[in-house]
């Protein structure tokens, strides 16, 4: 029963994947791939790691939301799919752009602070996706949550490649920014939480100046999780 309910949500992140290749091969079958083909091939698989990355982050919140154990399970599929893009996205830009050239591509995380970024966020990204299996999972214990955070920075560092390599309508990079943020801020903890975490109060201290002598024990916030 447990297989049959979750086949559908992997069937989306499959999908989530695999269907950017599929609308590329329509673009290049078809001739829609615009004037500079290039430039659009890498906008275009950047982008997807982009949205499957941020897919990726929504998961936790989608689970607390619906209290359905499904998201957390295709979390890893959507994690891994995101990193191939950004692979996909990385290589054309060694191989077009650059021509494998080692000098320019020292040259140019040193100049084009965009690239920094994105490099960056690739290299964070680079043992999260060597370490997604269960068996590195097992030999990392609670070191793999911890590593496994690297996702957080490496996000913003994508999105902030995105907003500054765009040079003139910065709506669309912007947008996703905004939602990485509003992601970021769901894993904030709630009122309740924070209720939790500050001193107790009598209602005649609330309208004191005066600092509590006795404040109640806080509790730690809970770790962030992937």
């Amino acid at each position: 029963m447990a297989a049959q309910r979750l086949w559908p949500w992997y069937l989306a992140a499959w999908a989530a994947g695999l269907g950017p290749a599929l609308y590329l091969g329509w673009c290049i079958l078809h001739g829609q791939m615009t004037a500079n083909p290039v430039e659009f091939l890498e906008h275009q698989t950047g982008l997807r790691a982009l949205q499957l990355l941020l897919a990726t982050l929504a998961m936790t919140p989608l689970r607390r939301l619906t209290g359905a154990a499904a998201p957390l399970r295709i979390r890893r599929t959507l994690g891994l799919w995101a990193y191939a893009w950004l692979c996909v996205h990385l290589s054309m830009y060694l191989v077009f752009d650059l021509g494998f050239s080692a000098a320019q591509l020292s040259d140019d995380l040193i100049k084009r602070t965009y690239i920094t970024l994105g490099f960056a966020g690739w290299l964070l990204l680079l043992p999260l996706a060597i370490t997604s299996t269960q068996g590195w999972q097992r030999r990392l214990k609670r070191n793999w949550k911890r590593l496994h955070r690297l996702i957080y920075p490496a996000v913003l560092l994508g999105a902030l490649h995105f907003v500054w390599l765009v040079k003139r309508d910065e709506r669309e990079p912007l947008t996703y920014l905004a939602v990485l943020l509003t992601l970021l801020a769901l894993r904030l903890p709630k009122p309740s939480r924070w209720r939790a975490i500050l001193p107790a109060r009598s209602p005649t201290q609330n309208l004191s100046l005066e600092p509590e002598s006795n404040p109640a024990p806080g509790r730690g916030r809970p770790p962030l999780g992937p």
